[in-house]
């Protein structure tokens, strides 16, 4: 295992979830300091307890869609590691499954404010810090297939996930001058519990028939593991992508092609 990010601090939202913890674990293996950042508390502990073996592990709960609580975990990261370089701004719900026209209001608020406002706070405080440490940094944004496409009974998260493109590319403009990168990643469905819970909402009867329809769509036959993710987010974190920005880097086995 090499030390690409010995040295470096990095933050993660979402990170309690499949493909966030298991991006701390591929960070900490390759010597960087990890501050986790989760709503779920009871989560959230498991995580760093079990994160804490690879390395030195922070962790925040807070509600990335409260500003507050956004300015909180860049204040406590940057008091217990001296800074931030890089932000895996990764924090997603799904929200109720069914037709626009049936979408309660209330739902469509709660996934814009995760999914969306959560994106906005975490570029906007994010870089505000790397500008005043005067570092080089990397922020990256995940997105979805459905950031490209509409993906029907998941109106407000399709319109969420493109919503992550435009933020993407605005904050990259703005941010380049401060050799700050920004990115987004665009994966297919990935084999958490998050994607049981879309299958189960689908047909609560039959959810791997969902599975099976789901994996027919991609020409690799299969679901994302979280490794294959974490895999592209330190590439986009490292200065292996060092000119690289503003960019959205599908990982779909080939479902969008």
């Amino acid at each position: 295992m090499s030390n690409r990010f010995e040295g470096q601090v990095v933050i993660i939202t979402g990170g309690s979830g499949g493909i966030g913890k298991q991006t701390a674990l591929q960070f900490l293996q390759e010597g960087a300091k990890v501050t986790i950042v989760d709503i779920n508390e009871e989560s959230l502990t498991s995580a760093r307890e079990e994160l804490s073996r690879q390395g030195e592990v922070l962790a925040v709960q807070a509600d990335v869609s409260d500003e507050a609580d956004v300015e909180n975990y860049i204040r406590a990261t940057v008091e217990k590691f001296g800074k931030v370089d890089v932000l895996f701004n990764n924090a997603g719900i799904i929200g109720k499954v069914g037709s626009l026209v049936d979408q309660e209001y209330d739902n469509f608020k709660a996934v814009t404010g995760v999914n969306m406002n959560g994106v906005f706070l975490g570029l906007k405080h994010a870089i505000k810090q790397m500008i005043k440490q005067g570092t080089p940094g990397s922020i990256i944004n995940t997105g979805s297939v459905d950031s490209f496409r509409g993906s029907p009974e998941q109106s407000a998260y399709s319109a969420t996930k493109h919503a992550v493109v435009g933020l993407t590319k605005t904050a990259a403009v703005e941010a380049a001058g401060h050799n700050i990168r920004v990115n987004s990643i665009h994966p297919a469905p990935v084999d958490t519990p998050m994607m049981a819970h879309v299958e189960e909402s689908r047909d609560k009867k039959n959810s791997a028939s969902v599975r099976e329809k789901f994996t027919s769509g991609i020409p690799l036959n299969r679901y994302a593991d979280s490794s294959d993710i974490a895999d592209l987010v330190l590439f986009l974190a490292s200065d292996d992508s060092k000119f690289v920005t503003g960019s959205q880097y599908s990982i779909d086995g080939g479902m969008m092609a």
